[in-house]
Order: structure tokens, then sequence, then C-alpha cells
């Protein structure tokens, strides 16, 4: 409750008058000599209590049914906060140069999936999807609110799992067909890769200019350094064969991709920038919040009554109790 209000203050001199109208009956009391006051016994605590219940019981309904008479309302006032979230298609890059291991002491796969995690966890109220790719795109969640269940499948990702290569533009494109039919006015693709478009009948130009006639917005992160990594090139039964090999990312490229939809490109080139960069997206992508506030109004007149009648009672419990007292 954050307050209350009376509307018909004119009452309120039914209450002010009730003390006074007890002192006016009690100056017109009749008073009779008594010749000596002395062998007249004093009433005890208890008998004074009986004898002065009553008249406050009925005095206390009095008020309470004066109170009633002006109308007390009890004002509930509520705010209520809707977080509206946005649609956002994660692009995960799955081939096999993601095994590269410059970002120990992990490799790229194993950053990349800690932080989609911790970015998806971060987005309570959004709807969220994931794109894996390599040579080929694959959908892998279409889009759900269920946030355990994208963070499963992402915890699932493994190179190895489609055929290799880099299809950068079949990956946009993918992703983006599944924001098209959705309502929300901000579509979000996260793509993320570590190199360069070599795969895929779909040009990343061509998914990028896609994305921006249906207004959704890619942002591009490039992950690894430029130079020379450890990179798998053989899978035995003992695990991965690793040989140092010349690696780049297409800044030029994944920049153009994020420049024509109104998105931004980031390059990390360690596990900490990967971080910084997933929060730079968060925060440049707020879930938009909006406060509903209400006021309930809430009559008292039906308790207030109810509670005198309940003092008229007890003053009637207090009369016949005080009675039976002088009788016995």
């Amino acid at each position: 409750m954050t307050g209350f209000e009376v509307s018909s203050w004119p009452f309120l001199i039914a209450a002010a008058a009730i003390p006074v109208g007890w002192y006016l009956m009690k100056r017109s009391r009749v008073t009779l000599p008594f010749p000596d006051l002395s062998n007249v016994p004093r009433a005890s605590a208890a008998s004074r209590f009986w004898w002065v219940l009553p008249p406050a019981l009925r005095s206390l309904a009095l008020l309470l049914l004066a109170a009633a008479l002006m109308n007390p309302i009890r004002l509930y006032e509520k705010s209520e906060t809707r977080l509206e979230g946005i649609a956002i298609m994660l692009a995960v890059d799955i081939s096999s140069s993601m095994l590269a291991e410059d970002f120990r002491p992990d490799n790229r796969i194993e950053v990349a999936k800690r932080e989609v995690i911790r970015f998806a966890e971060a987005r309570e109220s959004d709807w969220l999807g994931l794109v894996a790719f390599a040579g080929e795109a694959l959908t892998m969640v279409p889009g759900t609110l269920d946030h355990r269940a994208l963070e499963a499948a992402v915890e699932a990702l493994d190179p190895g799992d489609l055929r290799d290569g880099t299809a950068i533009g079949v990956a946009l494109a993918t992703a983006a067909n599944r924001l098209r039919d959705l309502e929300p006015e901000s579509r979000v693709v996260i793509l993320l890769t570590d190199g360069d478009n070599n795969s895929g009948s779909i040009s990343p130009e061509q998914a990028a200019a896609a994305a921006a006639s249906l207004g959704i917005r890619v942002y591009t992160i490039g992950v690894g350094r430029d130079g020379v990594a450890p990179v798998p090139v053989a899978r035995t039964a003992f695990g991965y064969q690793y040989a140092n090999i010349r690696v780049r990312v297409n800044d030029d490229l994944l920049q153009g991709v994020a420049e024509a939809t109104g998105g931004l490109y980031f390059r990390a080139t360690d596990s900490e920038g990967l971080t910084r960069i997933y929060d730079r997206i968060d925060e440049l992508e707020t879930t938009p919040i909006s406060e509903v506030r209400s006021e309930e109004r809430v009559g008292m007149r039906r308790e207030l009554v109810l509670a005198a009648l309940g003092m008229v009672l007890l003053e009637l419990l207090a009369m016949a109790f005080k009675s039976r007292r002088v009788w016995i």
C-alpha cells in the first residue's frame, strides 16, 4: 500500500463530536449528596474496568462508523517492468582451423564456445539461435527462449562435424533466413570466423545485401592472429597432428559485410580480446525495457462497518458479564 485517501471529509465532524458528546453527558449527570463516604467500599480495579469497558467499546464503534462514512480508500501503486527481447542468431565457425592453439591454454573453438555461452547467459529475454558452419552451414538451434538448450548445443560444437572449409556467405544467409519472418524490430546476426570465404554457392557480399534488405544487422568477429599458428593437419586414433601453418583472417571482407548491414567488425587476437568484444556487442544491442505503472483503489468502508459491529457485540457481552457480576 502506498497511501490512502478520504472522499467525504465532512463526516470527520461526526468523529470529532463523539468525545464532545461524552463530555456533555458527564457534565449533565445528577449528583446526590451522601452524608458519609468513609463507609462506602472503594471499587476494585477489576470492577472499574468492567464499568469503563462498555462505553469505551461503544465510543470505538461510533468512531469506526464515522470513519466508514468518510469512505476511506487504500491506494496500491504497481510498477511492472517488461523486457522486450531482440532476436539474435549466433553463427560460429567450426572449421578445422578453429583448433589452432594460438589462444593458449585453450584453442580458438573452446574460447569461442565459452564466450558465446557467457553472452547467451546475459541475454535472458532474447530469442537466440545457433548456426554452425565450416564448408557448409547447419542450423543447430532454429531459435529459442530456452537458453539452456542453446548452451548445450554450443557445448556440443566440434570441428570435424561438417565438411571442412569456410562458407561465410552460406552461414550468413542461413542465419538471416531464420530471422526474416520474426517480428522483433531488432534482428541481429553475430558471425564468428577465423578465416576467409572459400566455400559455398553464396558470396558474403550477396548474403550481406540480403540481410541489409531485411533490416538485419550483422556483427562480424575475426578470431586469431595473423602469421604462423599450430593447426591440426590430420586426425588419428591418438588425436590431432599439428603443424605450424600460416593463417590469416580476411579483415576487409568481414568489415565490409558488417558495414553493409549497419553493424561493426571486431578482431580478437586473444581470449581476453574476445571477451571484450562480446561485452561490447552486449552493450550495443541493449534490450528495450518498458515500465507499466498502475494504481489500484480498494475501499475500506465494508471493513470499518464490520469492525464497528464487532465492537457493538463486544459491548453487549461486556455489559452482560458486568450485570452477572453485580447479581452474583
